[in-house]
């Protein structure tokens, strides 16, 4: 045994578990009937009430397992039995939505190795922050076809690198194939949950996201309300666009109180996040999305040691409105949870993720994202069962 697994007793355990149903995770029956979604046709339809309540999002796929946003870390989360799998959407050259948290691939693909692409490493401003590196925006799709996705966070996550050179980044498209035939096999609609990424950035370089994605959308039956599929963006005005395009469900997403969304700072609207927690911002956002996606310390802030302090009254705000909310992320190692809640002084050790887990679940909040999908499910079917 190795140094790294005597400092990790459940590591290996979990990843046994990975590759098998919900059931076989240890859920009670009734909790694992009660965590599927909503029974269909493989063809993408559902409803939001459908969603078990604790929700739980596979974030990037089960990107604590696999390297993020690749087919076979979306197929993990769906065999754990993550209810959504999300994906993050950046546009090639050619105008492609392709799935990548970033359009800057230096860490997520093994385009530095690609002499041929030398010439294309740049830098650039995005939503005010300097980024050096490949960018999807300067490569065809046949281009980028040529690269194999790799683990972003190998320091954190070596275990992931078994898996580099893999996969490919995948497409939207494919995705969307991959859930119809998945939904097909299941006989119940893959969920998906779609978040434009930097869209005033790329609509200033032509390459506008929400008209692409919208048109996905009605090709592939996923732009009505019932649709099986929740898109989300950070820039309110994103999700106001895909408002007018399609009938799909919608999400805010809101980072730290004292940023201001990048199509705020474009347009020279003074709202912060702080603003939009309030009751009025809460109204505004209800007037064109479902739910919000608030980061964990909007629902309880952590004090200077990083440990949580008293919850905030956003769930019970944002529910006045008639908003859902689906807080980010949940991991399972030390360097990711809040400082009561780690366990020893190995940064990348598992802590006590359930513990953690159970104080986000206690505040009422609908959902949560989580790279280890199994490990959030298994805290969901403790918190069902109280």
């Amino acid at each position: 045994m190795t140094e790294r697994a005597r400092k990790t007793p459940g590591r290996r355990s979990l990843l046994g578990a990975a590759v098998l149903g919900t059931a076989a995770l240890g859920l009670p029956a009734t909790a694992a009937r009660a965590a599927e979604p909503g029974r269909g046709h493989g063809g993408g339809h559902g409803s939001l009430r459908d969603l078990p309540v604790p929700t739980v999002v596979g974030h990037r796929g089960a990107s604590g397992y696999r390297p993020e946003h690749t087919l076979g870390s979306y197929q993990l989360a769906l065999d754990m039995g993550a209810h959504i799998i999300e994906q993050d959407l950046v546009p090639t050259k050619d105008g492609h939505l392709v799935c990548r948290h970033e359009s800057d691939i230096t860490a997520t693909t093994d385009v530095a190795d690609h002499p041929e692409f030398a010439g294309r490493k740049a830098t650039k401003s995005i939503d005010g922050i300097s980024y050096t590196g490949w960018f999807t925006e300067d490569f065809t799709l046949a281009e980028l076809k040529t690269l194999r996705a790799k683990e972003r966070i190998p320091g954190t996550r070596p275990d992931n690198t078994l898996y580099n050179g893999r996969w490919t980044v995948p497409t939207f498209e494919e995705v969307l194939r991959w859930a119809e035939k998945e939904g097909r096999r299941r006989s119940k609609p893959v969920w998906l949950y779609v978040e434009t990424k930097h869209p005033t950035y790329f609509r200033k370089l032509g390459l506008g996201l929400e008209e692409p994605l919208a048109r996905l959308l009605r090709r592939y039956g996923r732009d009505r309300g019932n649709s099986a599929l929740i898109l989300q963006s950070f820039e309110p005005g994103s999700v106001q666009r895909l408002a007018r395009l399609v009938d799909t469900p919608r999400i805010v997403l809101l980072s730290g109180p004292k940023e201001r969304p990048w199509d705020f700072v474009e347009s020279g609207d003074p709202r912060t996040v702080a603003d939009l927690v309030k009751p009025a911002g809460l109204a505004w956002m209800a007037s064109f999305a479902q739910g919000i996606g608030p980061t964990l310390d909007l629902v309880i802030p952590k004090d200077a040691s990083g440990r949580l302090t008293t919850p905030t009254t956003l769930v019970r705000d944002a529910h006045a409105k008639g908003l859902r909310l689906h807080p980010y992320t949940l991991r399972n190692e030390n360097s990711f949870l809040p400082a009561d809640f780690r366990r020893g002084t190995d940064p990348n050790a598992y802590g006590d993720v359930f513990g953690a887990c159970a104080a986000y679940l206690a505040t009422g909040i609908d959902g949560i994202f989580a790279d280890q999908p199994d490990t959030a499910l298994l805290a969901a079917a403790d918190h069902a069962g109280r």
